[in-house]
């Protein structure tokens, strides 16, 4: 008895340490252990241009492997995940990647016949990989340094530019090159390759003007002075050569008008935009404009939007896609179909800070613009943070750069 009382408040210590543990391990038990999901991908109820998603009853599952067919007429693939559960093609779950190329790369492409092309950063050329898969030389010439390319509809030129604002055309095909003022920034061309639309910034507010120029920089035109709203100016030329620019103008924090450039000052239509950071892609005929914006009611994160954008039709059946990514990160298969590289997460505020997404790894997505559904087609069987996604014509791959890597990767399509 002397011996219980002398250590009496021993134990009730070890007693109550005890019981704690035992609490704080049913408590993890039950409400902290996770259990292990198998993602599966879903088509999502959306109003994509007004209409019904199918299957708006609830999202459907579609389970990789399993065969079958959709509401709508979507074909579920049969192919079989390999014994690791990693897909040979991007049927919706864990796909298996190819490495393209063995360095860091710029300014990937298709070529005119469908190919990648693209400028090796590590020894300052410029390759187009051809049917065995084999890179093969677009031109012997060495382009030290390059910061940045923007190439021509018809893939034979490219305007190249260098850290110190120095900028070329060169033309692949003969072998030429031209001098390009140092004071323009923002090229885009025509649809038929022939001339170019950028800002000239001069370094007098009075003269800074979006231009209008043949490819080589001759016979320039000045459209619109933009005086200090050249951050506001999007050169943009449309495929159906109706518009060569975009520019914003603020309604309030969550708001923007967008106004559309013409060639000869037509009084096209403006359109309102919920957010701010547009960046934005043409759909192949140019009748519409998807974009990225963001704003309070996206927590400052990007989110995909489609909005017509021809004629008559500018400002109508603008729809968000509800898609957290960046228009920049997509790329239109069809007139009618996108493929978009997707976070898995993105933190508060990465659209006003895009490098708080520099390490997210990214999913792949296609999206049907005429029945507003979005797919998930593919979990990259590694953390690849997605840059820049390609799609042939013939949508039998589709090709991305990872940002880390700099190198471009490859994915079978069903």
């Amino acid at each position: 008895m002397n011996f219980f009382n002398r250590f009496k408040k021993v134990f009730l210590v070890l007693g109550f340490l005890a019981l704690i543990f035992i609490i704080g391990y049913l408590l993890w038990r039950f409400f902290f252990s996770a259990a292990i999901v198998t993602p599966v991908a879903t088509t999502t109820p959306g109003t994509i241009g007004g209409l019904p998603t199918p299957g708006a009853g609830g999202a459907t599952e579609i389970v990789p492997g399993a065969g079958g067919v959709l509401p709508g007429g979507v074909t579920i693939p049969t192919e079989i995940p390999n014994e690791s559960g990693v897909s040979p093609v991007a049927i919706g779950g864990l796909t298996k990647i190819e490495t393209i190329t063995k360095n860091p790369i710029l300014g990937p492409t298709l070529s005119g016949d469908g190919k990648i092309q693209y400028y090796d950063k590590n020894d300052g050329k410029f390759y187009r990989i051809g049917s065995d898969g084999q890179a093969v030389l677009l031109s012997d010439k060495v382009f030290y340094g390059v910061d940045s390319i923007v190439w021509a509809p018809d893939k034979n030129q490219a305007i190249i530019e260098y850290p110190d604002g120095n900028k070329i055309l060169y033309n692949f095909a003969n072998k030429s090159q031209v001098t390009l003022p140092a004071h323009w920034q923002d090229f885009s061309f025509s649809p038929d390759s022939s001339r170019i639309v950028s800002k000239s910034l001069g370094l007098d507010e009075e003269n800074r003007w979006l231009v209008v120029a043949n490819g080589d920089g001759s016979k320039a035109i000045a459209l619109e002075n933009i005086g200090t709203n050249d951050k506001n100016v999007y050169a943009s030329w449309s495929p159906n050569n109706q518009i060569v620019a975009l520019y914003t103008e603020g309604l309030d924090f969550n708001r923007q008008e967008v106004y559309f450039v013409g060639l000869n000052g037509e009084n096209f239509k403006s359109t309102i935009i919920e957010g701010r950071g547009l960046e934005s892609k043409w759909s192949t005929t140019g009748d519409k404009l998807l974009y990225s914006v963001y704003s309070t009611n996206t927590d400052l994160s990007p989110q995909l939007w489609i909005v017509g954008a021809i004629g008559d039709t500018i400002g109508q059946n603008r729809q968000s896609i509800s898609l957290n990514t960046w228009a920049d990160k997509c790329t239109f298969a069809s007139n009618n179909e996108v493929y978009c590289a997707v976070p898995e997460t993105l933190a508060r505020g990465s659209g006003m800070f895009p490098e708080l997404a520099d390490k997210t790894k990214d999913n792949l997505y296609k999206i049907n613009l005429t029945t507003g559904t979005k797919e998930l087609i593919a979990i990259p069987d590694g953390a690849y943070n997605i840059s820049e996604v390609i799609v042939p014509t013939d949508k039998d791959f589709l090709y991305f750069t990872d940002k880390t890597t700099g190198q471009i990767y490859k994915i079978d399509l069903p």
